[in-house]
Parts: C-alpha cells; sequence; structure tokens
C-alpha cells in the first residue's frame, strides 16, 4: 500500500528534507504544535532564523555528511538530529489522517503519530544511502516575511548534473521555539495529501487500528531489512 508514497519519500530525502497546508477542504485545520521540543540550543537557533535560513542551514549541514558516508545508520543519525527537528509530526500526521483523526482515541493518535514518524525516518534514511550524489546541490530561494506571517512557503530546487532539477516546497508554520516544516511538496506533489489517500484507503478497508497495524508492520520489516 505504500509503494507510491515510498516514490515520493525518495524524492524527498534526495534534497535532505528527510521531510502542509491542506487544501480547501481543510484549510481550517491549523497545524497542531511540536509534540516534542528539541534541544534548548536548536529550539533557540529556530526560533531566531527565518524560514528561508533555516531551510538553507539544515540542507548544507546535511548533504556535507551525506556526501561523506552512505552507513544507514550514520544517515538515520543525522535524520534524527539535523532533520526531524524541524519537523512538526504532530500536524503532519492529523493533517494526513485527515476527517478520521477526531475518530481515533487519544492512543490511536499517538500510536498513528510514532508509527508514521517511524515511517518517514527510515524511509528518508533509506534513500538518502541510495541516492545522493557527490554534485547535487540545492538552491534556497529567499522567502521574505512579515511580522505578522505565521505561515510561509519555503521554495528550493535540486540541482544534479545530467538531470532536471527538482522543485521542493517547504511549507512552514511558526511554532513555539520558532519555524517548523508540516508538509512537503515536490513538483506540486503534496507529502501530506499523498499519505491521506493511503491512509484513509486502509481506515476504510480495516479502521483506525488496521493502519496503526499497517504502519507497525512496516516499521518492522524496514527494521529487520
Amino acid at each position: 500500500m505504500f509503494g507510491k508514497v515510498a516514490q515520493l519519500g525518495t524524492m524527498l530525502t534526495m534534497v535532505i528534507t528527510a521531510t502542509s497546508a491542506v487544501y480547501a477542504q481543510t484549510a481550517t485545520d491549523a497545524p497542531a504544535k511540536p509534540t516534542a521540543a528539541p534541544a534548548a540550543i536548536e529550539t533557540s537557533a529556530r526560533a531566531q532564523s527565518t524560514p528561508d535560513a533555516l531551510v538553507k542551514s539544515t540542507v548544507d549541514e546535511v548533504l556535507g555528511v551525506i556526501k561523506t558516508t552512505k552507513d544507514k545508520r550514520a544517515l538515520n543519525e543525522v535524520v534524527e538530529k539535523k532533520v526531524l527537528p524541524n519537523f512538526d509530526f504532530g500536524a503532519m500526521t492529523r493533517l494526513a489522517v485527515g476527517r478520521h483523526w477526531r475518530e481515533a482515541s487519544p492512543a490511536q493518535q499517538k500510536s498513528l503519530e510514532n508509527a508514521f514518524r517511524s515511517l518517514l525516518v527510515n524511509t528518508y534514511a533509506t534513500a538518502l544511502s541510495q541516492s545522493t550524489t557527490a554534485d547535487q546541490s540545492v538552491e534556497v530561494r529567499p522567502s521574505p516575511v512579515k511580522p505578522a506571517d505565521d505561515d510561509v512557503t519555503v521554495k528550493t530546487l535540486v540541482k544534479e548534473t545530467g538531470r532536471k532539477a527538482i522543485a521542493i516546497d517547504y511549507r512552514m508554520a511558526k511554532a513555539t521555539g520558532g519555524w517548523m516544516v508540516y508538509d512537503v511538496v515536490v513538483e506540486n506533489l503534496s507529502l501530506v495529501t499523498n499519505y491521506r489517500g493511503t491512509f484513509n484507503s486502509e481506515i476504510g478497508k480495516s479502521g483506525i487500528d488496521g493502519l496503526i497495524k499497517s504502519l507497525e508492520a512496516k516499521n518492522k520489516h524496514n527494521a529487520e531489512g
């Protein structure tokens, strides 16, 4: 069930995101506040950064690491420490589950978030270990922010010799401690929207617990592989 979204994940991780505004039908759902705060020094740095500067610094730092190693364990650590603190997985999971989120109990919501986060971490680390090349670079375009803005999109281009540049947009919201990513859009393809379609299909067949079991089974398979 995860074939198509896994392909999207591979594209995303090629550019380091590892990892939205939801469209019109769910636009009233504001991103949830981060469920886990990163270390104080990272929180402080994020709070003082503009969205585009935050994306650029993260991209530059992680690119520097992944160009020197393909070890999956090392890349997992990089993703955990350098990328994921900038992502609001609470909001991403809620938006990906969509209307079914309100039907889930607090325990189910937590299980969904944990399983979704694990799935993305493994997908990102695996793709990074297989896809990133030495001549890959990321152009982060300036994203002016007004004092009243609390939701912005940072546009980037992933460039690699001999290949067409890939447009990747980071949708970010101002949260406690600074700006955080809540969706990534690759060539107009939204990570959150793609997972929502897959999740809704699984919930329709086997309910919320069925989705949780599917995610956990996928994570177990990834861990064993």
